[in-house]
Formats: structure tokens, C-alpha cells, sequence
């Protein structure tokens, strides 16, 4: 790190610190820990006070990859054998008909309003991410349970993965449209992103969930945990596949396969959320005040449409499995946040289609800022309304 030694240990330690008042702050007020970290954020950052050294902005990158590949790997895990013969059918229904929704009204919207076919449709397809760590953490915030949040748990564990697709597939179109040639490698190249992030997964989760949990009987040790998260998502980025893919599918594949001990790697949990407290004031601080008011229509529009889509493709999937545990109108708006998946997808949207690029980039950096203030506050309502959420944190 370029910034000097006493200046990082003071940042580092007072970020954390913050996070202890963010949870002291949450109970009291009811508001979500994330959205009030990420409002730090925006307060310390360019847009606010400009707390920040300048320097912080080289750290991002390296810590949101390790924290959303905790988050992926911890998601993974959910998905067991009991878990998806209870609930497989719903998860699997509603995360399609969430995203197929999702697209069509983003993106038919966008195009009645009048931007282009083009922005409109890549937005759409930017628009099925969900902020996996933004839901997992206001879930164990708050200590929700039952069959909601375990539903909710495996549509944020599958949506990332539907939304890479998606993407690929509306670029290739798009492609297709000049090149036929061009629009078979765009497929190409988002069929070898999935497909290798799947096979990354199952090459490391395999060996992992047959080795780990040997040193210490019973449990893996917080070193197992730590270096085969590390390990997957080191191999994923080299390849450049997806590494929130990738961890997922690994902890899929622990989850299932690792017989000699029930609760694989919750060793990391310990150490994951001062990670977590970094990630959001960080990506809070990110936001650049250019980005502001460029594009403020099309971020304004994006957002309203974003919320219809996943509010009306919630509802429609939760109607088409007619399950009483499954209440429609809260899927949607529990499924709202979004974050660094998203600006991941419109930086690859930006390398591939840079006359629309700039101007996309844009609207999603402002636009995931917003989506990761209101989106955990919704999350936590969506909760509450379907009481499984812990007594004490009812408000």
C-alpha cells in the first residue's frame, strides 16, 4: 500500500471501529448495518467530507474480491441436498422468473423512454445482480430463519449466475446483429466464463471436501478455510473466469461431499465480517461526484425500473409455485441490493461495447450506491413482514 504505514493503521482501525458503532447504531434505529456503513462511506468519501486518504481507493479491489469470495463460498454451503429437496423447485422457478422479468421491464423501459436499444438491453442484463453479501449479512444481522430466508439465500446464490449468462447472451445478440461471426465468440467466450468458474469449483471443492477437517478432528481449522476460499478464487482470476461462480459452486460442493464434519469452514464466519465493514465503507467512498450528474436520468429511470422488475418478478414467481411459505410481495424488494457483481458486469459491458460504456459505467456506479442504501433496508423488511425474524430484532 503507497500510503504511509501509521496513516493505514489508523484508517484500518477506525473503519472497523465504525462498524461496532454501526451495530450499536442498527439496534437502536432499526436501519441495517450495511446501509449505514455505506453511508459512512459516501460521508468519508469524495462526494462528502473527503476523509479518506487518497490511497485508499488501491485497496479496494483486493478486499472486495476476498469478502465477496467469502460471501460466495458461505452462500454455496447453503445449497445441501436437504435444503434443495425442500426447497430446490421454488429457488430454482422463482431466480428464473425473477431475472426473466427483470430484463423485460428494464429493459423494455428504458427503450420506451428513449435511450437506445443497445443501452437498454445491457442495462437489463446488468440489472438481474443481486448484492449477495448485502442479503447475507442483514439475514444473520438479524437472525432470520424459516422458509423464506432459505429461499431467499438460494435465489441470491443462483442470480449472480443467471445474470452472467444473461448478459453474455443480450451481448452476443447485440454483436449478432453486426457480426454473426463476432456474436459466437461473445457466446463463446460467456459459456467458457461460466463453464470454467463451474469446473474451478468442482476441481478444488472435490480434493477440499474429502481433505479438510483432518488436523483438527471434526472441524477444519480457520487456515483450511481460509486458504481453499483463497486458493479458488486466486485460480478463478488468473483464468479470468467468474470467482463468485466459482466459490459458490466450491461450497456447493463441500456442503455435500464432506462427510466428516456437519458445518464446513463456519471457521470463517469469525473473520468475515470486519472484511465486510472494509468492503461497504469502501464501496460507499467510491462513489465519484461526476458520477452524480452524468447520467442522472438514466440512473434515475434505471433505478424505478429495477425495483418494478424485481417487485413484479418476485410476485409471478412466487405465484407460479404456490407455496403458502412463499409470500410474492416481498420477494422482489428483498432481493433489491446490488453492488460490486454489477459494476464488475458493466466494466466488462464497457471493454466490449465502449461507445455506450462510459455513459453505462456511470449509471451503474450511482445506481448500486443507491440499491445498497435502500436495498438492505427493504431486505430487512421483507424479513420481518414474513416473521422469521428473531423476536429481539423485531421492531
Amino acid at each position: 500500500m503507497a500510503t504511509e504505514p501509521a496513516t493505514t493503521l489508523l484508517t484500518l482501525g477506525a473503519l472497523l471501529l465504525a462498524g461496532l458503532a454501526a451495530d450499536v447504531i442498527g439496534r437502536r434505529t432499526r436501519l441495517p448495518r450495511v446501509t449505514l456503513l455505506l453511508l459512512l462511506g459516501v460521508a468519508a468519501g469524495p462526494v462528502g467530507l473527503e476523509l479518506l486518504p487518497k490511497d485508499t481507493s488501491q485497496w479496494f479491489p483486493l478486499i472486495a474480491d476476498v469478502a465477496l469470495a467469502m460471501v460466495a463460498f458461505l452462500l454455496g454451503g447453503e445449497l445441501t441436498r436437504a435444503a434443495l429437496r425442500e426447497h430446490g423447485r421454488a429457488v430454482l422457478t422463482i431466480s428464473l422468473v425473477v431475472v426473466g422479468v427483470t430484463v423485460a421491464v428494464v429493459g423494455a423501459g428504458l427503450r420506451a423512454l428513449g435511450w437506445s436499444w443497445e443501452l437498454a438491453l445491457l442495462l437489463a442484463g446488468i440489472a438481474t445482480s443481486t448484492a449477495p453479501a448485502a442479503v447475507s449479512d442483514v439475514i444473520r444481522e438479524v437472525g432470520a430463519r424459516g422458509p423464506f430466508t432459505k429461499t431467499l439465500l438460494g435465489i441470491v446464490a443462483l442470480d449472480d449466475a443467471w445474470g452472467l449468462v444473461t448478459l453474455s447472451l443480450l451481448l452476443a445478440l447485440l454483436v449478432g446483429v453486426q457480426s454473426p461471426e463476432a456474436a459466437r465468440g461473445v457466446a463463446l467466450a460467456g459459456l467458457v466464463d461460466v463453464g470454467g468458474a463451474v469446473l474451478v469449483g468442482c476441481g478444488i471443492g472435490i480434493p477440499t471436501a474429502l481433505l479438510t477437517g483432518r488436523v483438527r478432528e471434526g472441524e477444519p481449522t480457520q487456515a483450511e478455510a481460509l486458504g481453499a476460499v483463497f486458493l479458488c478464487a486466486g485460480v478463478s482470476l488468473l483464468l479470468d473466469v467468474s470467482f463468485l461462480l466459482a466459490g459458490m459452486v466450491m461450497g456447493v460442493v463441500v456442503a455435500n461431499l464432506a462427510q466428516h464434519h456437519r458445518r464446513p469452514f463456519r471457521a470463517i464466519e469469525g473473520i468475515e465480517w470486519p472484511l465486510m465493514v472494509l468492503f461497504f465503507v469502501l464501496s460507499g467512498a467510491s462513489l465519484q461526484p461526476a458520477a452524480l450528474g452524468a447520467a442522472a436520468w438514466l440512473t434515475a429511470a434505471y433505478v424505478v425500473l429495477r425495483v418494478a422488475g424485481r417487485v413484479l418478478g418476485g410476485f409471478v414467481g412466487a405465484r407460479w409455485v404456490r407455496s403458502a411459505d412463499l409470500p410474492g410481495r416481498w420477494i422482489g424488494p428483498a432481493l433489491l441490493p446490488q453492488a460490486g457483481v454489477a459494476i464488475g458486469m458493466a466494466l466488462v459491458v464497457a471493454g466490449r461495447r465502449p461507445e455506450v460504456g462510459e455513459v453505462l459505467l456511470t449509471a451503474t456506479v450511482a445506481a448500486t450506491v443507491v440499491f445498497e442504501i435502500i436495498g438492505p433496508i427493504l431486505t430487512r423488511l421483507a424479513l420481518v413482514a414474513t416473521g422469521e425474524v428473531a423476536p429481539a430484532e423485531r421492531s
